[in-house]
């Protein structure tokens, strides 16, 4: 069994007549986080969709858990036991966060089926998400909506959590606390696929790190190396530290 509970092998999408990613390889670790940088526009999110079975792969295969997914439909992968958070969050606006909370919840069709045990964990991870439990999602500020949303993606346990760009637009003390959530999924067995634009967020987190430029994957390695390594920082993401 592979040590790798994600695999991409070779991906190439297209998007209409473009051609976005030139055969990505990527490997995610099973039970540890690792981080997908580069700079805007380098491929990050479309590698995320094309994951996620939003985009279709045109060339190269997926592995999850040894199972080839390239080709599954978005709600077979969601099945899968992988949960996505995109950049926008998709969080229902008019509903409250209870209501978007039981959502995203396919096993429970009312509140009282919710796993109690499980959503006083995520109240001690993300406490707001308790404070505004009936309020409208969309009342909610921009770090309470990210908080909301990840907590939709763990509302129910997964194997894989796949987010994009949880720090955006995020004040510090937000940005502190969504890094002590983070590291608390991944202590509880959790495997993590993040992309991140904030170096200091990704270097406080991340095991291993993989850097996209140009659709493709350029570098891979410890992101403690990287972090180190400044003068791999300005050459692969531009950082002046």
């Amino acid at each position: 069994m592979s040590e790798n509970l994600l695999e991409l092998r070779g991906v190439h999408t297209h998007i209409g007549a473009y051609h976005i990613l030139h055969g990505v390889d990527l490997a995610v670790p099973k039970g540890r986080l690792t981080m997908l940088l580069g700079r805007n526009g380098a491929g990050k999110t479309t590698t995320l969709r094309t994951i996620m079975g939003l985009w279709q792969a045109s060339q190269g295969s997926i592995q999850f858990a040894g199972q080839d997914i390239s080709r599954s439909s978005t709600p077979e992968i969601a099945q899968r036991s992988i949960a996505y958070v995109p950049e926008s969050m998709g969080i229902f606006a008019d509903l409250t966060v209870k209501e978007n909370m039981l959502l995203a919840a396919r096993s429970a069709k009312r509140l009282t089926q919710l796993d109690e045990k499980r959503l006083q964990w995520i109240f001690s991870l993300f406490p707001a998400v308790e404070k505004f439990w009936n309020h409208p999602a969309g009342k909610l500020s921009g770090g309470q909506k990210q908080m909301l949303a990840v907590s939709r993606a763990i509302v129910e346990p997964r194997e894989l959590l796949i987010i994009d760009e949880p720090s955006k637009g995020l004040a510090p003390a937000i940005i502190n606390n969504m890094i002590a959530a983070f590291a608390q999924l991944k202590a509880s067995g959790v495997t993590i696929l993040l992309v991140e634009q904030n170096f200091n967020f990704a270097k406080r987190l991340g095991d291993s790190v993989a850097v996209m430029d140009n659709g493709r994957v350029v570098h891979s390695g410890s992101m403690q190396a990287l972090a180190n390594d400044e003068a791999l920082q300005s050459s692969l993401l531009g950082l002046a530290l």
